[in-house]
């Protein structure tokens, strides 16, 4: 198993949900967050005074697949959340240790 992070602009969050539960993917977890990268942030005018922005809105989602799934996964996100421009975000995958389900208690595959 695996759990995949991604971190992606706001309003690609129904694009790449849509391409996961296409795929079968039905369970994520989503968070706001804030960040920066090589986007760096920008200045932004406010009644007149000027401001630098260094931290940019984002979303993290988290997904824990079967190993079989990750790189169809990879993909659905990938194709989903591109706008080709800096800051479309970043996907990361770790090794997924184990899974309980709190519910039934089922544990690993089962529990996904």
């Amino acid at each position: 198993m695996k759990l995949i992070t991604a971190i992606v602009k706001p309003f690609k969050l129904d694009e790449v949900r849509e391409a996961l539960s296409e795929i079968g993917i039905n369970g994520v977890t989503v968070t706001e967050v804030k960040g920066f990268g090589r986007q760096r942030g920008h200045t932004e005018l406010y009644r007149g005074a000027e401001y630098v922005v260094d931290f940019l809105p984002k979303i993290k989602l988290e997904l824990a697949v079967e190993t079989g799934q990750v790189d169809a996964a990879i993909e659905a996100i990938q194709k989903s959340a591109n706008t080709n421009k800096i800051g479309d975000g970043k996907i990361f995958v770790t090794e997924l240790e184990e899974v309980i389900r709190i519910r039934t208690g089922e544990r690993g595959n089962e529990a996904l």
